[in-house]
């Protein structure tokens, strides 16, 4: 399918708030430029208005320099980067932040290894919610649901895996809380077997490609006002 094809199927479709993009770079592998320029012109290539940007720096060398990094990013809705080997200075990072008016705090437990079961993760996860924080959160949905469940917690699970969905539609079944990213929902009927109020547009810019989601989703067997909230209705909700 060539470029011009591509564009026609997505047609106008716009997205006002992207979950899930990052500024800096992985010291461990190559990457696209990480520049906060860099990355707010590729959403904006792809009709993305606006992204909600934590920082790589924050999540894998210094908190709050690189919090500070996001906070700056002209056009963005900046989210605090958390480091969960470090749960104690989490929590004070998670309240610099709430203090300033930030919406939401992104986990990278994959990136810092760390397992659903630490009590670091269940640490934060009791905190964000009593700060009414959103948490944006990567690892296997089979697996991070749990430190989350039971505290009236609002995540978004931003790896949710078409193989795995299965999982999050029980888990997400008794947390109305729990909601999913679409970037990895790219099978046929993925995005149809979640309840529209669930989804969220993400794209992982510039480390993954915006246009695959973007082209899911305008594909999609969803009516319009459920695309609306897929692509900002929902996020706007859940950061008011």
């Amino acid at each position: 399918m060539t470029a011009f094809d591509t564009r026609e199927l997505i047609g106008e479709l716009t997205v006002t708030l992207d979950v899930d993009v990052l500024v800096g770079a992985y010291a461990d592998r190559e990457g696209p430029p990480g520049t906060p320029a860099a990355v707010m012109e590729r959403l904006a290539e792809h009709r993305i208005q606006a992204g909600a940007v934590a920082s790589l720096r924050a999540a894998l060398f210094d908190m709050r320099s690189g919090n500070d990094e996001a906070l700056a990013v002209r056009g963005a809705v900046p989210v605090g980067a958390l480091d969960l080997r470090d749960p104690i200075g989490s929590v004070r990072e998670m309240e610099r932040l709430a203090a300033l008016g930030v919406k939401a705090v992104r986990l990278f437990p994959d990136e810092q290894g760390v397992e659903a079961g630490f009590p670091s993760v269940r640490h934060v996860a009791r905190r964000a919610a009593a700060l009414d924080l959103v948490v944006l959160t990567g690892g296997d949905v089979r697996r991070f649901w749990q430190p989350f469940s039971g505290l009236g917690a609002k995540v978004v699970f931003l790896d949710t895996h078409f193989y795995h969905l299965g999982d999050f539609l029980v888990a997400a079944a008794d947390e109305p809380g729990f909601h999913t990213s679409t970037r990895l929902l790219n099978s046929p009927d993925a995005l149809e077997a979640v309840p529209a109020d669930r989804l969220l547009y993400g794209s992982r810019t510039p480390h993954y490609e915006p246009l695959v989601p973007l082209l899911r989703l305008a594909t999609s067997g969803l009516k319009p006002d459920e695309i609306a909230a897929v692509v900002g209705g929902n996020a706007e909700r859940l950061f008011r």
